[in-house]
């Protein structure tokens, strides 16, 4: 099977050659690993070309992560593709294991796997909430992010056939991804984890943006817009916006956002026609 490893990162060097022994430390190795540097400042382009001299290195001006890793889909030239973002680590049977999945599946444009959680340097249980299902995700996908970038192969024809990373969304542009692939393509999960998953740490985006949700009902309203989904795809994406758009208008009233408010209101008004319709 014919793998690339794309690892986007920014000013993350020590975290990054974890990311990276990782990946050599696959009992399976792809045939490249590529990272994709957006825009780092740091020891990151010295620290690869002394201790991973195999590695493809790319930099870019600090354009986000989704511009980072549409680069990498652009610089590889593997039928599959594997994600990792560079403060996660794989475990060892993460490519194999997936592999042989894939194998025995042929069907199969999308695999990913269970993850452990690692937060502020201790593992903990994630909640129930976040548990990894197979299958036909859609409506799975629409509260939250129900897929993890760094567990996924995905091969490379989904994104001719759905298009690459929005560019435009600053977070949740995972989120985006999966409700546009959740749409057309049943995903294959194997149930025991293969990442080490970490959070806690200040650089996270997530740590860094207020009301996340926004992100997410503009992807909701995108796929909608769409026109591509089933009848029932449509009325649970137009529900989970109506109940995600409340809960904003309701923060931004909160806050005194004056224009905010105007354009969420009439967000809820127009979307709650379309369950009419």
């Amino acid at each position: 099977m014919n793998i690339s490893v794309i690892i986007p990162t920014h000013n993350r060097c020590e975290l990054l050659r974890r990311a990276l022994l990782s990946v050599f430390a696959q009992t399976l190795l792809p045939t490249e690993v590529v990272v994709i540097d957006d825009g780092s400042t740091d020891n990151t382009a010295t620290m690869i070309r002394t201790e991973f001299p195999a590695v493809s290195y790319y930099y870019q001006e600090n354009s986000g992560v989704s511009s980072a890793r549409n680069l990498g889909i652009q610089h590889t030239t593997g039928d599959w593709l594997a994600f990792l973002d560079s403060d996660d680590e794989w475990l060892p049977e993460k490519l194999m294991q997936q592999s042989a999945a894939l194998i025995v599946n042929p069907d199969s444009k999308i695999c990913h796997t269970e993850e452990q959680w690692i937060r502020n340097g201790i593992r903990v249980n994630p909640a129930k909430q976040y548990a990894k299902t197979g299958g036909w995700l859609f409506t799975e996908c629409l509260a939250l992010c129900a897929i993890s970038p760094s567990t996924v192969m995905i091969h490379r024809s989904v994104f001719t056939a759905i298009g690459l990373f929005d560019t435009h969304l600053p977070v949740c542009e995972d989120y985006d991804l999966w409700l546009r692939i959740t749409a057309h393509y049943p995903v294959l999960l194997i149930a025991e984890p293969h990442i080490k998953k970490y959070g806690g740490h200040a650089d996270q985006l997530s740590q860094q943006l207020w009301g996340m949700d926004r992100f997410r009902i503009t992807a909701l309203q995108k796929i909608i817009d769409s026109g591509q989904l089933s009848i029932e795809n449509q009325q649970a994406a137009v529900a989970m916006l109506l109940k995600k758009a409340e809960i904003y208008l309701n923060g931004v009233m909160k806050r005194g956002k004056t224009e905010e408010v105007s354009h969420y209101q009439q967000l809820i008004e127009r979307y709650a026609l379309k369950v009419w319709q």
